[in-house]
Order: structure tokens, then sequence, then C-alpha cells
């Protein structure tokens, strides 16, 4: 008899493990998709175009909240838990959940969940989100371009619209941001690498996209999110992880990040330039205990801004990357760190001001603080955004999103945008690992 399954996610690593070992495997009755993080993906289906012959009405998709009832409805015998950035406490949590309610709760490994391309791969990861994963990728790719490699990077899912236009993206020009329907949060990781004259690939079925990838790339370049493990694999590989001394121990706490610590060739220690020292021997010595055949590279994420005079002495409203604030569970971010060097009289609370789903957040996420993170998961949501971005009374918005917000949103008060990049610090750096591989 068919096992019944269901999977736990939040439309990306769930569908990417149903793609690959699930979606034709006879053994198997994947009877539904659970979701959570995100907004807006339960009350979907995983459309029958992409789900295969065995599930000719797709696959529904419901709130993670429902685990029990579906588990009790279907009879199902194993929960499949496939989304990451979570604390192992959260994760066996839900392994106690579903064990009461009978059933079996799985964790795959990366035998199972990793596509072989043909190309080799370089990999970077982190241990969670915000670690500083996304300047890594550009310093990766910048330094196999100056080598004369045509390289494409392929970027973890955030598939939020229609699921069948969406199976296989390639972003070359800007346009394609408007092509593709992306929300912020997908903009925010596309722009910078269209911005330095890169491809990026991204969709829902990784099989299919890397093999699109091959046909243009001398070399692949996963680009890895939310602290997710990678989704391929190669003969010839090199796995970077990223981890961050502002957050040390959640190196070895949070799920999937210490596996990926665990499994890594090179370890980058980013924001040494504004984390605590204690905090950077912690992570040190984590890494001595947990991998020590990584190597170790230091490195900096120094800020810049367009227009530090309009800074100084002014009341400031921060708005800072989404998914660092929210699930990242950062307190602060770039912006701050620009506030703060440029000399802000204070920065002001967004929280009264903030309108439909933005308050949604905010309840949702009451740690986030002073902070307005850039929420924008459809098109209401970014409506919010820009309504309340302009009903907060503050001088000067600082904007700490990797994308050029005000080509998304109308602004009515003085704007300062902040960019950073990688800055290894000492020896050795990303072009000397990528030159031994």
């Amino acid at each position: 008899m068919k096992k019944k399954v269901i999977i736990m996610g939040a439309a990306g690593r769930d569908f990417h493990n149903f793609n690959l070992y699930y979606r034709d495997n006879e053994n198997y009755d994947v009877v539904a998709f659970t979701a959570t993080q995100i907004p807006d993906i339960d009350g979907r289906k995983y459309p029958a175009e992409l789900a295969g012959k065995l599930y000719p009405q797709g696959i529904p998709i419901y709130a993670e909240k429902e685990i029990i009832d579906l588990i009790h409805k279907h009879d199902v015998d194993e929960v499949v838990f496939a989304y990451s950035d979570v604390p192992h406490e959260r994760v066996m949590n839900n392994a106690s959940l579903v064990n009461a309610a009978g059933a079996d709760f799985k964790l795959m490994g990366l035998k199972n969940s990793r596509v072989k391309t043909t190309k080799p791969l370089v990999t970077v990861c982190a241990v969670r989100t915000g670690c500083g994963k996304s300047q890594t990728t550009r310093t990766v790719v910048k330094a196999l371009k100056a080598k004369g490699l045509k390289v494409a990077s392929i970027r973890h899912p955030m598939p939020y619209g229609n699921l069948v236009e969406q199976k296989v993206q390639r972003f070359a020009v800007l346009e394609d941001l408007v092509k593709h329907k992306c929300t912020i949060e997908e903009m925010e990781e596309y722009e910078p690498h269209i911005a330095m004259g890169s491809i990026i690939y991204a969709g829902v079925d990784y099989e299919a996209i890397v093999r699109e990838a091959e046909k243009e790339a001398d070399v692949i370049v996963w680009d890895g999110g939310n602290n997710d493990t990678p989704f391929y694999t190669s003969d010839k590989e090199l796995k970077i992880v990223v981890v961050d001394p502002h957050r040390p121990d959640h190196e070895r706490t949070y799920y999937p990040g210490e596996t990926n610590l665990l499994d890594a060739d090179v370890v980058v220690i980013n924001k040494i330039d504004t984390a605590d020292p204690e905090g950077i021997q912690i992570v040190r010595d984590n890494i001595r205990e947990l991998n020590p055949d990584a190597i170790v590279i230091d490195g900096a994420s120094p800020v810049t801004v367009d227009n530090p005079n309009l800074i100084k002495g002014a009341d400031v409203l921060v708005v800072e990357d989404g998914p660092t604030l929210t699930h990242g569970e950062m307190q602060y971010g770039a912006g701050v760190v620009a506030a703060e060097k440029y000399g802000a009289a204070d920065l002001v609370d967004p929280r009264p001001y903030a309108v439909g789903t933005i308050a949604d957040t905010f309840e949702k996420y009451p740690d986030i603080g002073v902070l307005l993170p850039a929420m924008g998961y459809g098109e209401q949501q970014i409506k919010d955004l820009e309504e309340t971005i302009n009903a907060t009374e503050c001088d000067v918005v600082i904007i700490a999103t990797p994308i050029d917000l005000t080509r998304i949103i109308k602004i009515n008060k003085p704007v300062v945008k902040v960019g950073y990049e990688l800055q290894e610090i000492g020896f050795p750096t990303i072009k000397d690992v990528l030159a031994d591989f």
C-alpha cells in the first residue's frame, strides 16, 4: 500500500522535495502540503501541470495549523518537514505534534534532496536569514567572471505567484522583473545580480531550471536562501557557508543552518566590523568544534549611503530587509548601522502609522520594534508599505533593502539609500579559495 504523506513547507523546499523525490514515486500518495512563514500560500493548490501524472487534480495547500486535523482526516503515515530558518526546538515541537497524532516525522537528508548538475558548482548558503549571504554570492560571481568564466546563478525558490508560469524563470534585465511579476522579496534577490550584469535563474522545478542554466554556463552558483541547504550537487563543488556573530550560537541551534555548517568547505564569518568580540569568539569556537577542517574567511559588510548629509541630526524612519527582521529575527540591519554612523537624531517608530498587512506583520512579529520591514509579497502589501511610509512622521527615510525601493513605490519624503558589499579581511579571500577550486 502507498504511504500517505503530508509535506510541511513554506512554498520552497517543500515543492522541491516533492518534485525530486515524491512526484513520480508510486510508493507514496502526497495528500497535502501545509504552509507557514509566507502569507497567502495556503488555500491554493500545487498545480496538476507541475504535480505529475499521479496527481491529475493537483495537491491542496493548507495552513500549518491544520496539520493535526489533516493527519486524522487522511490517516497519514508520514509527515515531511521541509522549510528552514527555524530553531531546533520548534522542529521537535512539530515532531511531537505529528507523532502524537500517530504519524512518522521525517527530515530529508542531502542525498535525496539534491539534483546533480553536470557543471562545476559553488554553493553559497548561511546558518540564518540575514547573515550576508547575498553579498557573498555576488563576490563569488564577480571572482568567477573575472577569470573569464560564464556564470549562471540559481536562487533559492520564492514562488509566490502563478506556479505554472514560474516553473523556470530567467532574469537578465530589469524588465524581466516586471515580466515575471516579482514581489519585493524576489526583486531584493534578483535585482543586484542584474545590476552587475549577471544572469540569475529561479522558479519551482529546480531540475528543469538547472538544465536550462547549464546551456549557458561554465559554472553554476547556488544562491541559497533562508539558511536552507543546497538544492544541487556536483562531482566538482565548493560549499561556502556564511555565519553571523551578531547571533552567536545560532549556527548550532537552527535548522538546517547547523547542517550547512557541518557540510561546509569554507565558512565566512561576516559583520566582524560591527559585532562584539565575544560573539565573534563564540562563532569561531563553534566552527572549530563542529567543522574543524573548514577554511575560515573573516569578512565585514561596511555600509555606504548616497547622501549622508540628510541623516545628520534627522529623525529617520529605517526600512530594512523584510525577511531578515521577521523569521530572521534580527533586531537591526544596515539601515540602523547607517543611521548611527551618520548621526541621526532618533529612529522613528512606524507602528502607530502601520496599515493593513504591515500592521499585521508587526502583530505577528512583535520583536521587530521601531524598524519597518520592507514587506511586499503582493500588490496589496506593497500598497500598504507605501501608505505606512508616507504616513510616518519623520524627516528622512533610510532604505536599506538591496533594491531601489523608490522604483516600486512613491515616497513623499527625502530618501537615503544604503548599500553594502562583502569586504574580506586578511587571508584567505573568496578569490583565493576559488583559485584552488
